[in-house]
């Protein structure tokens, strides 16, 4: 007989993990499963397998404040991410608390019964499974894990090569010596490049426009002395506060000043490009930060390129051909592989659908409360990190801001909050509006709304989000209607799982 739990967790990468363990610190006497689709922690660095494959924040910020990044390295590949997760896990007791090969489908909330039924299908198996909880955390980031984006081009049918989206990369794909085309510039984009053309005969990143990319010092040595120095701990502390300022006080500048930040970053790439160096290929259209910027560990892509291994054409495609990419400029790219680093298709709950007392939850049509709970949509959460710092301080902010909500529910005898807009706050825009990318605007019909006042405003500001998570009062009776729980007689019997 299945046990009603206290909360599901859905998905166990970094927001899954996070919030499992700080559920576990902070919460201790809450019954929890964590429900992950994949057979192992890790999410998205456990799905991504392409040749470089790395974080784009830094480690010290990306890592969790309950346990801190200890590594030198300011950019870690996905498996040493995926490893830190596992510790994490194992380290906060959580590892026996997730069920594994779990593709949640369907999520449905009975007021009556005040409980959430979760469907799932055991993968591996084709197992029916039932789960039920009396609030749900979504964990499972913003994307399709089973596909990504993928444009159609014509004459496809007609390249002789293979052809490979990141998202799906072949295991043990040979390219030594092999000619190589990496169609987008994003950060999936400037980490392959460098990275092929180490076994490559050549690989050309072909953009239809340039994107921000800038070098990061690929190893902390100021942090690697101090720790030589200070108490265990410090240096890494020091670090995390160091590198917060740095990025916030970039985003500051590159929206304050976009003129001066962009002579920056094209500036940047001048001095390692050097001759090689061309606006039309590195100098971007859009303003900084008007899309995400895109980090690289020692200038690594600059040094490929000025070192004749990559290249850089900004063109439109016409079609493939049978030997590679005939370009709008009438320009012929000569390749074995083509990679389709298009970019993500946005997918909200990892496809889940919502139903409230049976009817579809429409969360395009909603607003997000504090940047956590989602209106009119009881005992749900959904984690989301930042766009403009690492994603994580902002997820670690939101397993807090949910342990204290169910703190003082408990302490106040409510079994249930349901977020209501009771000043008419929804704009027409979606939270991730102030973003250009294409994936963002190709999803804003899925995005949840933004909101006109507070606490229906999803900001990017880690001081203000602090204020408001973690240190305002959670009772909030203006937006959060609470109820108490039901006389145990209208309570269902727990769910039979599935034989």
């Amino acid at each position: 007989m299945s046990k009603i739990l206290d909360v599901v967790i859905i998905g166990a990468g970094v927001s899954g993990i996070g919030m499992a363990c700080r559920l576990k610190t902070e919460q201790p006497n809450k019954s929890f499963l964590v429900l992950e689709r994949r057979q192992r922690v890790g999410g998205t660095w456990d799905l991504f397998r392409y040749p470089g494959v790395r974080s784009d924040s830094d480690m010290f910020t990306y890592g969790f404040q309950f346990k801190p990044w200890r590594d030198y390295r300011t950019l870690a590949d996905g498996s040493s991410i995926r490893n830190y997760l596992g510790d994490a896990a194992r380290d906060f007791g959580v590892a026996d608390r997730i069920e594994y090969g779990i593709h949640c489908t369907a999520a449905d909330w009975d007021s009556q019964a005040q409980l959430w039924t979760i469907s799932a299908t055991h993968e591996p198996s084709g197992e029916k499974r039932s789960f039920q909880a009396r609030f749900v955390v979504s964990a499972q980031g913003y994307y399709n894990y089973d596909q990504g984006y993928r444009p159609t081009f014509r004459g496809e049918d007609q390249f002789m090569g293979q052809i490979i989206h990141p998202q799906q990369w072949p295991e043990n794909l040979d390219y030594t010596g092999k000619k190589v085309v990496v169609i987008g510039s994003g950060a999936t984009a400037v980490t392959l490049v460098p990275s092929m053309a180490e076994k490559a005969a050549k690989v050309t990143m072909l953009q239809r426009s340039p994107t921000y990319i800038f070098s990061l010092p690929g190893w902390d040595r100021m942090t690697q002395v101090l720790d030589k120095v200070l108490p265990n701990g410090w240096s890494f502390a020091i670090a995390r506060k160091r590198n917060l300022e740095i990025w916030q006080t970039t985003y500051q500048l590159c929206k304050r000043f976009p003129k001066a930040m962009r002579r920056f970053f094209v500036g940047q790439a001048k001095r390692h490009l050097g001759e090689r160096y061309t606006d039309k290929d590195f100098n971007p259209q859009y303003e900084p930060w008007d899309q995400r910027l895109c980090a690289v560990p020692n200038a690594n892509l600059f040094t490929a390129i000025r070192g004749g291994r990559a290249d850089v054409v900004t063109d439109g495609i016409e079609r493939f051909t049978e030997n590679g990419i005939r370009l709008v400029s009438g320009r012929t790219l000569q390749a074995d592989i083509i990679v389709t680093a298009t970019g993500l298709q946005v997918q909200m709950f990892g496809g889940m659908a919502l139903n409230v007392d049976g009817a579809p939850y429409k969360t395009a049509e909603k607003m997000s409360y504090k940047s956590v709970l989602l209106q009119d949509l009881p005992n749900f959460a959904w984690i989301f990190g930042y766009i403009n710092l690492s994603w994580t301080m902002k997820a670690d902010m939101s397993s807090l801001y949910l342990c204290r909500l169910f703190k003082h529910m408990e302490q106040n005898g409510q079994a249930v909050v349901i977020p209501r807009d009771r000043q008419n706050a929804q704009l027409d825009t979606s939270v991730l509006d102030q973003l250009s990318a294409g994936y963002v605007q190709r999803a804003k019909h899925l995005l949840p709304r933004q909101g006109k006042v507070m606490p229906w405003i999803v900001r990017h500001n880690y001081q203000e989000d602090r204020e408001m998570m973690l240190r305002t009062e959670i009772a909030d009776p203006a937006h959060l209607e609470t109820q108490a729980p039901r006389p145990a007689s209208t309570q269902p019997e727990p769910l039979r799982r599935a034989a």
